[in-house]
């Protein structure tokens, strides 16, 4: 079958990053699905993972970790679909990735597509919803299932218009949180006002001085989608005492943890891959919870984020698709494949 791998470390811009392979077809077995791919979508982390040097000795390396498609067959454990089922789905890290035209994925993270959205559009809601619905729901104190308990609490998303924080900003506001969102350019202000932020600061300024121009002056949780390291005062200067911080992005060296430790800040981290890297006894809750996300978005509570189509799936269109990521200019998903 036809795959889309890199074979060397070089630049988006260099036609070598991501070329078309040829390699065997896979077989599912126990949980597995083998789905055939009508469309995928690029996220931060498949720009991580295509610019890491190790791994590379093993031949190439297919990144991809959103896809929608159909199931052609399945393993022997398999209870929860069958061939012909259209399903959405994130994958897992430590797998190939769906930017091929057939890939295997554990039933146990994978959701029927939602029936009114397009394989295209399907394609970019998996990862960055499993990530927002994380984070908001079990590593912050918030409640999906009773929203009353979030009545009059305020959450900070930080990088508001990217692909996490476009559905994260819809989630919260489905529960019922007070969410005021970042953005420093007009058409990313424009972008999280539409999905329904309550209010916008710029984080390019210092947020204390932001906080100013509101009605309140901190908040009881902080959703860090962008520069953790940099943003680490910042969060510390706008967070209530005893209130919760959870982040996506890697701190690296030189924090200064004993900064939360007056307040009693929790800081706790999301990373949507743990569950299928670890195959958690809890795994089937990432099913569970796309299930709940294909019925917000066929009922029309949440809307897709997905603002850019390439199609069709192939090299060219994912070059293009993993430098406008890379660039870090981008506003919601991009998808490429098929509808």
């Amino acid at each position: 079958m036809k795959a889309y791998g890199t074979l060397d470390v070089t630049k988006i811009t260099d036609p070598k990053s991501i070329v078309p392979i040829e390699i065997p077809n896979p077989t599912p077995t126990e949980h597995d699905l083998l789905v055939r791919v009508k469309a995928v979508s690029v996220n931060p982390v498949d720009t991580k993972v295509r610019n890491a040097r190790d791994g590379l000795t093993n031949g190439a390396r297919i990144v991809g970790y959103d896809a929608s498609g159909i199931v052609e067959a399945v393993g022997e454990k398999v209870t929860l679909f069958k061939p012909g089922d259209a399903v959405y789905y994130a994958g897992a890290i430590q797998r190939k990735g769906t930017n091929a035209e057939l890939h295997l994925v554990d039933e146990r993270i994978v959701a029927a597509k939602p029936k009114h959205l397009d394989f295209l559009t399907a394609a970019g809601m998996p990862l960055t919803s499993i990530t927002a619905y994380e984070a908001l729901f079990e590593r912050l104190p918030f409640s999906a299932e009773h929203p009353e308990q979030n009545k009059g609490k305020r959450l900070l998303i930080i990088n508001g218009a990217g692909g996490v924080g476009s559905i994260a900003i819809q989630l919260a506001k489905w529960a019922g949180i007070h969410v005021t969102a970042t953005a420093s350019r007009p058409e990313t202000v424009a972008w999280v006002k539409e999905l329904g932020a309550d209010e916008v600061i710029n984080h390019r300024h210092a947020f204390k001085d932001e906080f100013e121009a509101l009605p309140f002056d901190s908040v009881d949780a902080i959703l860090c989608l962008n520069n953790t390291k940099g943003h680490w005062q910042n969060m510390e200067d706008v967070i209530k005492p005893q209130g919760h911080i959870c982040s996506i992005v890697e701190i690296g060296a030189g924090i200064n943890l004993d900064l939360l430790k007056p307040k009693s800040i929790t800081f706790s981290w999301e990373f949507m891959f743990t569950r299928p890297k670890f195959e958690t006894d809890d795994m089937i809750e990432q099913h569970k919870l796309l299930e709940k996300v294909a019925v917000l978005l066929d009922n029309g509570v949440i809307k897709p984020t997905v603002k850019k189509k390439l199609t069709p799936l192939n090299a060219e269109n994912l070059r293009q698709a993993h430098e406008l990521v890379e660039s870090g200019k981008m506003i919601g998903k991009i998808v490429i494949g098929e509808n």
